[in-house]
C-alpha cells in the first residue's frame, strides 16, 4: 500500500475549494438584481469532489470526522478541514524538520490489513481505543480460520499455534521457518508465542474494560498498539500450517 500522493491530493483539494467557493450572482445582464452569493459549481459536482476530499482527509488528518457538524449545507466546515489538510501536506517536511527530530512517520493505512481494516472507521472518527480492539478481534479470528481452531481463542489459541510440539489431530501448528535443528527455529516460535501472549494479556483483555492512558496521548499509544498487532498479523499471515 503506497503513501498518500501529496501533489495529487493538493490538486484535488484545490478543485474542491474552487467548486465550493461562494461567489456573487452575475447581474450584468440587467433586469432583476439578485443579491447574496451562490456556490461556484453545481451541487452535484461539489458532492462528487467532497467524496474524494473526505478520503484524503482520512489519510492526511486522522480523526477529522470527530467534531463534524450534523449540517454543513454550504460545506464551510469541510472546506476548512480541507484547507488544514492542504497546509499540513504542503509544509510537512518543514514542520518535521523544525518541530522534531525528523523521525520517520508511521502511516496506519500501511499496517497489515488485519490490524487496520476493521478499525479504520473507528480510527477516522477519533475512537482510537476501539480501533485497537477491532485489530485484536480480527487477528484472533484470522488465526482461528487459518488453522481451523474455533474451540480456542486468544492466548490459548496462540500458545497452541506456536507450540513446539508436533502437530496433533485437530491441533495444527504455525511454522515461521523450517526446522533446521538450530536455536533460531525454537527462538522464533517461542518469541512469537510470548509476543502474542503479551498483546492479548496486556492490551486486549484490560482494554475491553477501560482505555489505557499514556503520556504520549491516546492516539500515539493506539498507533503503537496497532503496529504491534500488525507485526503479529504479518507473522501469522506468512506462517505455514503444519498438520499430521
Amino acid at each position: 500500500m503506497s503513501k498518500l500522493n501529496h501533489e495529487w491530493a493538493i490538486k484535488e483539494i484545490d478543485q474542491f475549494l474552487r467548486v465550493t467557493d461562494q461567489v456573487g450572482y452575475d447581474n450584468s445582464g440587467g433586469g432583476v438584481v439578485v443579491l447574496g452569493t451562490r456556490m461556484r459549481g453545481s451541487q452535484t459536482e461539489a458532492s462528487q469532489r467532497a467524496h474524494v476530499v473526505e478520503q484524503i482527509l482520512d489519510r492526511a488528518l486522522p480523526g477529522w470526522r470527530q467534531d463534524r457538524p450534523e449540517k454543513d449545507a454550504k460545506l464551510a466546515w469541510l472546506r476548512d478541514q480541507a484547507s488544514r489538510a492542504k497546509a499540513a501536506m504542503q509544509r510537512a517536511a518543514e514542520l518535521a524538520e523544525n518541530l522534531g527530530d525528523n523521525a520517520p512517520d508511521m502511516d496506519a493505512a500501511n499496517l497489515h490489513p488485519w490490524a487496520w481494516e476493521n478499525g479504520r472507521s473507528y480510527w477516522n472518527t477519533g475512537h482510537y481505543h476501539q480501533a485497537v480492539m477491532q485489530a485484536a478481534i480480527r487477528v484472533n479470528a484470522e488465526t482461528q480460520a487459518k488453522i481451523g481452531r474455533m474451540d480456542v481463542s486468544e492466548t490459548p489459541l496462540f500458545n497452541e499455534a506456536f507450540s513446539m510440539d508436533a502437530p496433533k489431530e485437530g491441533a495444527p501448528r504455525l511454522r515461521l521457518t523450517e526446522d533446521d535443528g538450530g536455536k533460531t527455529y525454537q527462538n522464533l516460535h517461542r518469541g512469537a508465542r510470548s509476543f502474542a501472549d503479551g498483546l492479548y494479556t496486556a492490551i486486549r483483555n484490560p482494554g475491553m474494560h477501560k482505555p489505557q492512558a499514556s503520556h504520549g496521548g491516546e492516539e500515539q499509544l493506539a498507533l503503537e498498539q496497532l503496529a504491534a498487532f500488525s507485526l503479529l498479523a504479518r507473522w501469522i499471515d506468512q506462517a505455514k500450517v503444519r498438520r499430521i
